[in-house]
């Protein structure tokens, strides 16, 4: 049996984020059949932490309107990767555009798939200490506000589904629970 994986394919749309393409793919078992993909060059995520990092730091969220989700989400700094740049830098980039802070230490936290099922989006996420502040440089469809907030209480609005955006629970919570404790 042949190993599964594409055998083919045709792209579809070419965009500024994404692209799209048909891949005939060869399964487990040996069919074939199409997926539609969405094609991503990944992205990083950074978990700002403010001034000491004790036992209940403070952690800068943004509060971000969101189109596709059609309000205002509380999140993480991130961002797409340029070409050829390093998801670390990415971090620090997006960190400073967004933010206007820079860090004086950036650590991976982990790499996530963010939906598999239809997407080869990757996000690197970081945690970012020793903060400096400066002046943000945002994109002209960024709409967002700085909200310092204490880790803990950014763990209760998880729990409360006030934090609905994935990739800043999951760093949150990867944070509290492996980095932090």
């Amino acid at each position: 049996m042949s190993e599964p994986g594409k055998v083919g394919g045709t792209r579809v749309y070419h965009g500024r984020i994404i692209s799209v393409d048909l891949d005939e793919v060869r399964f487990p078992d040996g069919s074939v059949g199409t997926l539609e993909m969405i094609r991503h060059p990944g992205a990083s995520a950074v978990v700002p932490l403010l001034g000491d990092s004790g036992d209940d730091p403070e952690v800068l969220l943004i509060r971000q309107y969101r189109y596709a989700a059609e309000q205002f989400l509380y999140e993480i700094p991130a961002g797409r990767l340029d070409p050829g740049e390093s998801p670390a830098d990415c971090a620090r980039r997006e960190l400073q555009e967004e933010t206007g802070y820079t860090a004086t230490c950036v650590e991976q936290l982990f790499t996530m798939y963010t939906t598999p099922g239809f997407t080869d989006e990757k996000i690197h996420l970081f945690v970012a200490t020793g903060l400096v502040p400066g002046e943000a440089h945002r994109e002209a469809d960024e709409f967002m506000e700085l909200v310092p907030t204490r880790l803990s209480h950014a763990l209760s609005m998880i729990e409360r589904g006030e934090i609905q955006d994935a990739k800043t629970a999951l760093a949150l919570l990867y944070a509290a629970g492996f980095r932090l404790s």
